[in-house]
């Protein structure tokens, strides 16, 4: 029987300071890349950093709206929002391309990424982007999703994502950060969710209910105050219960 093996991702370069302890913990990360966080010094450090650990580098564009953190939706037009995506993943793979690294997938931000997952307007222009760029990117993204859907319909490689440390409501969106239960910051809970939806492809939404989910790629962010604990905790427990992380 063949090994069940899944990627352990986390955001990064978000100025919070932890990725030194973070990466040798996980085996691909998302590099904030100017949009709500990241700059120039702050790519080149952690870029160093995932070739060290030989963990896979990912872009993570957002809104560019430093002020609210990507996590408030920017009304642009079209192209405005092409050209900042695809502005902030060049700026990364400049970087890449002078520590001699590799890139490997895209992961988009907060706001973005949610508003992605449900509004075809927005989904297109990131799907848009994915084609322009002369890479086989990955694109990370959630299952059941209609950037998922059009990402496959246009032959974009993707790869399904959960989050390890967030809760779910029934229609597989996250709970919003302003409810008190949207994050999940126990390792114990933290392992029985991402083995739920590894072994079993469900995952137990804050109604009670368990739905069908498809993941390979599970997300600790970065700036959750336990991520050092909650990643250690996952790795160690998904490794003894034979999963391989890689």
């Amino acid at each position: 029987m063949n090994q069940i093996s899944i990627d352990i991702n986390a955001d990064v370069g978000e100025g919070i300071g932890n990725e030194t302890e973070l990466l040798p913990l996980i085996s691909s990360c998302n590099i904030a890349c100017g949009g709500h966080a990241g700059t120039q010094a702050s790519m080149t450090a952690v870029v160093k950093l995932a070739k060290q650990h030989r963990v896979k580098i990912g872009a993570h564009p957002s809104f560019p709206d430093t002020k609210n953190f990507g996590r408030s939706i920017v009304e642009m037009s079209n192209t405005a929002l092409f050209t900042s995506i695809k502005g902030q993943i060049k700026s990364l793979m400049t970087v890449i391309r002078n520590e001699h690294a590799a890139m490997h997938h895209v992961k988009p931000h907060g706001a973005l990424y949610n508003l992605a997952a449900i509004d075809t307007n927005t989904a297109e222009v990131i799907v848009e982007v994915m084609k322009s760029i002369a890479l086989p990117l990955e694109l990370y993204v959630p299952y059941g999703s209609v950037i998922a859907k059009l990402a496959i319909k246009e032959n974009i490689p993707i790869m399904y994502e959960a989050f390890a440390d967030r809760n779910y409501n029934d229609d597989l969106t996250l709970v919003s950060r302003k409810k008190d239960n949207a994050i999940i910051s126990d390792s114990e809970s933290v392992f029985r969710h991402v083995h739920r939806i590894i072994k079993r492809q469900k995952v137990k939404s804050i109604s009670g209910g368990e739905v069908f989910i498809e993941a390979t790629t599970f997300c600790i962010h970065g700036d959750n105050p336990k991520a050092l604990i909650l990643a250690r905790e996952l790795r160690k427990r998904l490794t003894a219960s034979g999963i391989k992380i890689q």
